[in-house]
């Protein structure tokens, strides 16, 4: 049986089993809300993560919906931020009290009392200030391309629930506006889009990052799966390519098939592949790396005056406030769960560690930091 025929026939199988789904009304709008019209592409993507498997498929996919609906995911568009903000460590405008902590059926469960809300403004600003992403454009494909400044994100002015909750609303935003709003354009469905990682600024002290990424990694794994065609790395110090010559062999074949570390900044190689107004602005000359901060917000696609981030701003508020005509949002107890990390992240994790460590012990760490800056 050829490749095509084996596919379709596993598409078949996954169809028939997910029609189950249709008999429960929750289960059936939060998929739609995933598939968003494309159904063959996203059952595609859970076979592909399941190695084809249509059972395995299936029950991925079937976990996938319960998150979504158990923590209502659907509506995380259309929750303005001062509802979901706490812990903005920089301003003593916000009084929160942590009301439980607790583990149970391998979920990790916080929840908070929100008592004041911090301007929303002025949350989102320091939210892109510490988690760097943004769109800088599409490739000559149409695929939108996210930038991410992985080495100078420093994820420390809000709690690790806050950072893994904007995350998931940036993924929600792309698969719900922006990826519908690319295959319209170009009269052909768009499931994916392309990363470039700008590793500028990555340090050994990046090791205190490692628990909220391998959230972020697992909760992308297990419910966003495939959504990335392609990472490009680029700026990469001599901690990355140390680390990725050990994480490498763990990754799965199709996953190390994906990852390009490409040379310098990689404009050359990018611009292959998308036009110069595209490129993220840590690529456009060689020696610029990466800044959180450049003249004219337009430029740099993490700044909260790019285009991609007022959109996305404007469009939650506009949402919440729909949201609020129809059900007014109470301001109270709000429950997110995490996914336990899979045995194969947290191997990668304790990797990442155990190299930190040796090179630490091989060399003197203030020295390490220092050639951080050095491109391998």
């Amino acid at each position: 049986m050829s490749m095509d025929l084996h596919s379709q026939d596993a598409i078949d199988q996954l169809q028939a089993l997910i029609q189950k789904v249709d008999k429960d009304p929750l289960l059936q709008t939060t998929f739609q809300n995933v598939h968003q019209g494309y159904v063959t592409q996203n059952l595609t993507r859970f076979l592909k993560a399941r190695d084809w498997d249509p059972s395995k498929a299936y029950q991925m996919l079937l976990d996938c919906l319960n998150w979504r609906v158990q923590n209502q995911i659907d509506n995380i568009l259309s929750v303005s931020l001062h509802i979901i903000s706490y812990l903005i460590s920089a301003s003593s405008a916000v009084n929160f009290e942590v009301a439980n902590y607790s583990i149970a059926s391998h979920m990790f469960v916080w929840r908070f009392l929100f008592q004041k809300p911090i301007l929303p403004a002025d949350l989102y600003r320091t939210i892109r200030d510490s988690q760097l992403i943004g769109v800088s454009g599409y490739t000559r494909e149409g695929l939108p391309v996210f930038a991410i400044g992985a080495g100078l994100s420093t994820f420390d002015k809000a709690s690790v629930h806050y950072y893994v909750q904007s995350h998931i609303q940036i993924n929600e935003y792309r698969d719900r506006v922006v990826l519908p709003s690319a295959s319209k354009k170009h009269g052909r469905p768009i499931t994916t889009c392309v990363k470039v990682l700008d590793m500028t600024g990555l340090k050994l002290s990046a090791l205190n990052k490692i628990k909220l990424l391998t959230i972020i990694s697992s909760i992308d794994d297990q419910n966003y799966p495939e959504k990335s065609h392609t990472y490009y790395i680029v700026n990469a110090p001599y901690v990355f390519s140390a680390c990725w010559k050990v994480v490498k062999p763990l990754l799965q074949e199709r996953t190390r098939r994906k990852v390009q570390v490409l040379p310098g900044c990689g404009r050359d190689e990018l611009l292959k592949i998308m036009d110069y107004p595209s490129l993220p602005h840590f690529c456009r000359k060689e020696g610029s790396g990466s800044s959180r901060h450049l003249e004219g917000g337009n430029e740099n696609c993490y700044s909260l005056d790019h285009p991609f981030h007022q959109q996305l701003y404007n469009y939650i508020n506009q949402q919440a406030r729909l949201h609020e005509v129809v059900a007014p949002i109470k301001q109270g107890s709000f429950h997110v769960e995490f996914p336990e990390p899979p045995d194969v992240d947290t191997r990668i994790a304790k990797t990442i560690e155990s190299e930190f460590d040796g090179l630490t012990l091989n060399g003197d760490k203030e020295q390490l930091n220092n050639c951080t800056g050095r491109q391998a």
